[in-house]
């Protein structure tokens, strides 16, 4: 049952979703990952970011911060996780809990075998800052970016 009446962020009204990831449209994050974005504004969030990334053999993302703490599921497959300069191997359903501002970066073990993570940020303002370059951009603006460039 909903109660309208609570007020706060996390009661705020909004239709609920059933998000088929099969169906819905991946965007690269290059070298080999792909972004599928799953609870974000567009389906009324406000509270929370939630998606997935696939990595082909052999696949890597850059090591990066962000402005929120960021919990990661593995769905499929084994990956290496960097996170604060300790490499960690994972496998299906293990799951890191990491802090804001601190570097991370998850790559896929097997050079021929997928990998897919679940990934949940405890902000809608979540932002993604490469260490390499520092460029910092908002998570849900890379989807954004994404599918503009689709059309």
């Amino acid at each position: 049952m909903h109660d309208d009446t609570t007020d706060g962020p996390c009661f705020s009204s909004f239709e609920p979703a059933v998000l088929r990831p099969a169906e819905l449209t991946a965007f690269s994050r290059g070298g080999g990952a792909r972004t599928i974005p799953l609870v974000t504004r567009a389906v009324g969030a406000e509270v929370f970011l939630t998606g997935q990334t696939l990595f082909d053999g052999g696949a890597a993302i850059a090591l990066h911060t962000h402005n929120c703490p960021e919990s990661v599921t593995i769905l499929e497959g084994d990956a290496i996780v960097e996170i604060d300069g300790t490499e960690h191997h994972v496998t299906r359903f293990d799951t890191t809990y990491v802090p804001a501002g601190t570097p991370h970066r998850f790559r896929n073990a097997s050079a021929t075998e997928p990998m897919r993570i679940l990934w949940i940020y405890a902000s809608v303002d979540a932002t993604r800052t490469l260490v390499e370059t520092g460029v910092t951009a908002r998570v849900d603006a890379e989807h954004n970016k994404a599918a503009a460039n689709r059309s």
